[in-house]
């Protein structure tokens, strides 16, 4: 008995395993998107489908022509209702969810990295751009202001009632965690479409249980270590989709 079921399963356990050879991997994948040439690092995060909120961020290096993942996989938590279609290098699909403000999806596609933040100064052997984020710096998500999808700060000589200016923010200096250490995520700011989605960072997540609003949340310590590996003349890009978007993605 056991030798006629294992006759059944061989060309079965066969066929998985070439249809497993011949899937491409992600590293083809990313070599297929035509991203540019300048671009030398990638964080690559994956969701199983488009209503998962969590993910893997894997990051992955340009040598001699062709992409290689560099060190584990790093577990991530992303929007609480998954992924939606963002703005940003990608040639955005009209078919989909649109990611929009408020939504609570983290942005899919292709996204320029921008500036890092912190509560403290900068951590030890960051590359990257930096600014320690005050009591009086917001991110703004007022769909109505000429402000939106912008940081600003209240300046010094005024009082700091951010109410006064906008009537809907983030606060760059959370009484959490969470902004401990973060990154701008270039989503929807050339141009700026108010209704589009704003405040999008990498940032420390609540706890690995919990999704985020639309950001992309790790563990301290995996933060600090991508953060830390980024360079700036490598044009790091973040990749987000689901992994069966991957190989359609096109800028």
């Amino acid at each position: 008995m056991k030798r006629f079921y294992l006759r059944q399963l061989l060309p079965l356990m066969m066929l998985v395993g070439l249809l497993s050879a011949c899937s491409p991997r992600p590293e083809q994948q990313l070599a297929e998107i035509n991203l540019p040439t300048t671009t030398t690092q990638v964080l690559l995060v994956t969701t199983p489908d488009w209503e998962a909120t969590e993910a893997t961020l894997q990051r992955m290096e340009k040598r001699a022509e062709a992409w290689h993942p560099v060190g584990e996989a790093i577990p991530v938590r992303v929007g609480r209702n998954g992924l939606g279609w963002g703005a940003g290098l990608h040639t955005n699909p009209s078919a989909g969810v649109q990611k929009q403000e408020g939504d609570g999806k983290a942005p899919a596609g292709v996204f320029r990295l921008g500036t890092a933040f912190g509560y403290d100064a900068a951590p030890q052997g960051l590359q990257m751009p930096y600014r320690t984020a005050t009591e009086r710096d917001y991110f703004v998500d007022a769909v109505d202001s000429a402000d939106y999808n912008q940081w600003r700060s209240v300046n010094a000589d005024q009082p700091n009632t951010p109410k006064q200016y906008w009537a809907s923010f983030e606060r760059m200096r959370r009484d959490d965690h969470q902004y401990e250490y973060g990154m701008v995520v270039e989503h929807n700011t050339q141009p700026v479409t108010p209704g589009r989605g704003s405040a999008i960072f990498l940032h420390v997540w609540l706890d690995p249980q919990t999704p985020t609003s639309g950001c992309t949340g790790m563990d301290r310590a995996h933060l600090l270590e991508v953060l830390r590996w980024l360079q700036p003349n490598a044009n790091p890009l973040l990749v987000q989709v689901p992994a069966a978007e991957l190989g359609r993605l096109s800028l």
